[in-house]
């Protein structure tokens, strides 16, 4: 069931931008018995799409009762906030007639998620990379087409995830999640200043290392850098932080400094 201004709707306007243009931003939340996890973060991460975007701003903080009211009451479940600019206005102008507007939409927790975080992922390389675009990088705006491409491009590979490269070949991301890796107790991440989205749990794993006392090495890094790591993992905000035990054809244990963050998270 989707929601609009709290009510339950089955149809949007063709006028609609994000239908139009994929001009909007969205966000997608854990939630646990029905309770909302990291609302701050992630209205922090929609503060920083309205703005770079230039939507008008919304009262996130007012909105949280009702939102979290819509959510299903599982032990763990997730909720997608979705927010086109508005209907109307004529091309690419953002003068709109009405809007902004935040549809939500509720899921079952993905059963696989347990297994991944425990016995971890087995991922290929995509062959489809990621332009530049440094207005919108880091955004979870509302058009993912290279991202749908990447993930189509994996699983006709016969893989549930893979490793995204740029146009210039530096490692990025994945397909699903934010990727890190650990090299003699050192943990590295790509920077994604040109390219890619910067999760909400991505920003929780950097704040933990800091508070273990390890330092994060954020910059380019081409994929032999990755496969000579000494361990690897991915995180979203559903998934958690799920370590990676295979990448082609290199293989990869679930480590201690794995094992330290979810637990630091609360994540096992």
């Amino acid at each position: 069931m989707h929601w609009r201004d709290g009510q339950p709707i089955e149809r949007i306007s063709v006028s609609d931008r994000s239908f139009q243009y994929g001009d909007g931003c969205f966000t997608t939340i854990l939630t646990r018995d029905g309770k909302l996890q990291l609302w701050a973060q992630h209205v922090k991460r929609m503060e920083q799409a309205f703005e770079a975007l230039r939507i008008e701003p919304m009262d996130w903080h007012a909105l949280r009762d009702d939102i979290e009211s819509l959510a299903l009451p599982d032990a763990q479940a997730g909720i997608k906030l979705h927010v086109s600019r508005g209907e109307g206005g004529r091309g690419y102008s953002a003068k709109v007639n009405h809007g902004p507007f935040v549809t939500v939409s509720c899921f079952e927790y993905p059963e696989k998620y347990n297994e991944l975080r425990q016995n971890g992922v087995e991922m290929t390389v995509s062959d489809v990379v990621l332009g530049h675009s440094p207005l919108l990088a880091g955004l979870k705006h509302n058009n993912r087409l290279e991202q749908i491409l990447a993930k189509s491009n994996v699983e006709d590979a016969g893989y549930l995830d893979g490793i995204v490269l740029d146009l210039e070949a530096n490692v990025i991301e994945t397909t699903m999640a934010n990727l890190f890796w650990v090299k003699s107790q050192q943990l590295f991440t790509a920077d994604l200043s040109l390219a890619g989205v910067s999760g909400v749990m991505r920003e929780q794993v950097l704040e933990a290392m800091s508070s273990l006392g390890y330092s994060v090495t954020v910059g380019q890094f081409r994929l032999e850098t990755v496969l000579d790591a000494d361990e690897v993992f991915v995180t979203n905000c559903i998934l958690g932080v799920a370590p990676v035990i295979k990448i082609r054809e290199v293989e990869f244990v679930k480590g201690s400094l794995t094992k330290q963050i979810q637990e630091k998270l609360s994540l096992c």
